[in-house]
């Protein structure tokens, strides 16, 4: 039995122009919605990530509380539970249309405002590719988004993010296998160089460096990186590359309401921010996070430091980094400035 819901969104029309066939968005939710529509928290989802990946830290007592928020944790397009290549009947595998980030936040909104009666956002958080898509909703629907919460996660694709992309793309389509998507059985040996490849951008130098790996149970680097295999290859090549491009082409500029101009979009932003990169995230970096920090104008400059790079973002993995990030959704849910 399914432990999420669907919502059915029908003939989809991308921003792209093309569309997306019976496109389903899966979801989850905790709690209940108040009379008056605006305790909603949303958490979309990352790469590789699904509704499951935030029950951690959600729960009685927390910052996401459901006996106090709506909270609404919901599935990317392409990660294999929402309408993605794996599950796409008239669409599948190499069939499957390329969606943007904004055709997420799109289908998202219909969701929340036509089917689940949300009217404003109290919240939107989220982690690696989910922040891209609350920066998004930040910039689409200002109106309707009282506060959000970009952990480790931009508003664009930046240069360096989309060449490390680029490397472990290539890895998985180097395997013969693969067939340019109409493969008949997984192309093994490509997800598993998708994974090796992936791990070395996942933390720090100091993780490797110090051993670090050791307190998540890997006796050596070879265990860690053995892992990463397994766990990519556990995933549907096809729907790895269908977020990975939509990850590619994150650019809230891009959306039709700006048309390219991404300072407007950010500067637009009229919800309250706490922005928290982490000081060694080895893609979504620092510097980077920091010149879109400077373009928003209620917002919060809170960087986590932490030796586990882009992965100290990951809600629930580290004790002392879930703690700062369940923190920053405390004050922004109160309203503090």
């Amino acid at each position: 039995m399914a432990d999420y819901e669907r919502y059915a969104l029908g003939d989809f029309r991308l921003q792209s122009g093309d569309l997306l066939y019976d496109a389903v968005l899966a979801y989850e939710t905790h709690g209940t919605l108040n009379r008056q529509g605006d305790n909603a928290v949303l958490l979309p989802s990352w790469y590789t990530g699904t509704h499951r990946s935030w029950r951690s830290i959600i729960g009685a007592g927390r910052a996401l509380d459901p006996a106090r928020y709506f909270i609404v944790a919901v599935n990317m397009f392409g990660n294999g539970v929402s309408s993605s290549p794996s599950n796409s009947v008239r669409q599948g595998g190499s069939g499957f249309p390329l969606v943007s980030l904004g055709d997420n936040v799109r289908g998202q909104h219909q969701l929340l405002t036509e089917h689940l009666r949300v009217r404003e956002l109290a919240l939107v958080a989220g982690w690696s590719m989910g922040a891209m898509q609350a920066w998004h909703w930040a910039a689409v629907y200002p109106q309707q988004v009282k506060a959000f919460l970009p952990v480790c996660g931009s508003a664009r694709c930046w240069p360096l993010n989309f060449v490390f992309l680029e490397g472990v793309k290539a890895a998985l389509l180097a395997d013969p296998a693969f067939n340019q998507g109409n493969y008949t059985a997984p192309p093994r040996a490509g997800l598993a160089a998708f994974g090796r490849c992936y791990a070395g951008w996942a933390y720090s130098a100091a993780f490797f460096r110090d051993g670090l790996y050791q307190h998540l149970n890997f006796a050596t680097l070879e265990d860690l990186l053995q892992d990463w295999e397994r766990d990519h290859c556990q995933w549907d090549a096809n729907d790895l590359l269908c977020m990975l491009h939509t990850w590619q082409q994150a650019d809230i500029g891009r959306d039709p309401a700006f048309a390219g101009r991404f300072e407007e979009a950010m500067k637009g932003i009229r919800a309250r921010s706490i922005v928290m990169p982490c000081d060694s995230d080895q893609y979504f970096t620092e510097e980077e996070a920091f010149k879109e920090f400077q373009l928003l104008k209620r917002a919060l400059w809170r960087p986590i430091r932490s030796p586990y790079g882009h992965c100290a973002g990951a809600p629930g993995r580290f004790a002392a980094e879930t703690a700062m990030i369940e923190q920053a959704m405390a004050e922004l849910l109160r309203g503090e400035e």
